[in-house]
């Protein structure tokens, strides 16, 4: 079984940055596909970021240049370093990965970007 505990959450200002964690238990982290979505009130649940084993990454569209993912294999931890924090960013954020048992989700952490 494998559970993910996500952690950095909380109220920033705009312009403001934020580092949120995903930390995995068992075995299969290494192994497996890990991203972050999230999900703003009344809205379908987006993907943010994606990183590979091999540490390739991708990012919508409405975060390039903004936020960073990466992962600590032998932390069994990933991260998603976020600069520049805008309003619209405003949700749950959940860690994602797809590990070679089935795919896993965190209980979300919640993002919140006002003045």
């Amino acid at each position: 079984q494998v559970q993910l505990v996500e952690s950095g959450g909380g109220l920033v200002q705009p312009g403001g940055s934020l580092r949120l964690s995903c930390a995995a238990s068992g075995s299969f982290f290494s192994r497996s596909l890990a991203g972050w979505y999230r999900q703003a009130p009344g809205a379908q649940r987006e993907l943010v970021a994606t990183i590979t084993r091999g540490d390739t990454t991708t990012l919508a569209d409405s975060v390039k240049g903004r936020f960073t993912i990466s992962r600590d294999n032998a932390e069994n931890t990933m991260y998603l370093q976020m600069n520049s924090l805008r309003p619209e960013d405003t949700a749950v954020y959940y860690c994602n990965i797809r590990a070679p048992v089935g795919t896993y989700w965190g209980q979300g952490t919640q993002v919140t970007v006002s003045s």
